[in-house]
């Protein structure tokens, strides 16, 4: 990583953290594409959810149903998406592992299937041809 470069994750500032175990916090998107729109984000500085191990994977998990359920209660929406970009090719723009955990309401989008397939737009809708 360019040393001339802040890495956004690390040194978050302490109001922003929602909740943290031994591996990771829970923070708010600084650009949410929906209410309660959060990041869980490993306080290491590591690029790749593969570069952790097993045991850090779990507690991503553990931290990530912590924040669904404050957001269930707060939000109250009607699914979710959760997704990780790894990688340049995968959309990833900050160099330092985060899981998205967004929030979905009925009517946010006039067809919602496929969900994350459509990060590739003409792939997306599988169930037309069928």
């Amino acid at each position: 990583m360019n040393s001339k470069i802040q890495c956004p994750f690390c040194g978050l500032a302490p109001e922003r953290i929602q909740a943290e175990n031994e591996v990771a916090v829970w923070i708010y998107d600084g650009f949410p594409i929906s209410p309660g729109h959060s990041l869980i984000v490993p306080k290491k500085h590591v690029r790749s959810f593969f570069e952790i191990t097993e045991s850090e994977q779990l507690a991503l998990m553990s931290l990530l149903s912590i924040a669904r359920t404050s957001i269930d209660r707060s939000h109250k929406p009607d699914g979710y998406n959760i997704g990780i970009n790894d990688g340049a090719a995968a959309g990833q723009t900050v160099p330092h592992l985060h899981l998205h955990l967004i929030p979905r309401f009925s009517g946010d989008r006039a067809d919602p299937r496929g969900g994350v397939r459509w990060i590739i737009p003409e792939k997306a809708d599988y169930w037309t041809g069928i």
